[in-house]
């Protein structure tokens, strides 16, 4: 399955449904759909079969920045635990 984004909005928060394989290649759409004004963003990782270490870094980062990682897979979480 290729990468495939649903997003749905609540009130002021963006909720973005990942679902398939995110690559380096797809950053931007993903970064498109959660730059978003007026509220937070939430990416539901719970379909996500395949990452890069480019999409590790990125989930890595927006987390920092205060995006949600909802139902991240444990293989992703333990390897943003890493990098």
């Amino acid at each position: 399955m290729t990468l495939r984004i649903d997003t749905s909005i609540g009130g002021r928060v963006v909720t973005l449904r990942v679902s398939g394989r995110i690559r380096a290649g797809d950053l931007d759409d993903v970064r498109k759909e959660s730059e978003r004004p007026g509220g937070g963003t939430v990416l539901d990782l719970d379909q996500v079969t395949l990452v890069d270490v480019d999409v590790v870094r990125f989930l890595k980062g927006a987390e920092r920045e205060g995006v949600a990682l909802r139902n991240c897979p444990p293989f992703i979480r333990e390897w943003i635990a890493r990098e």
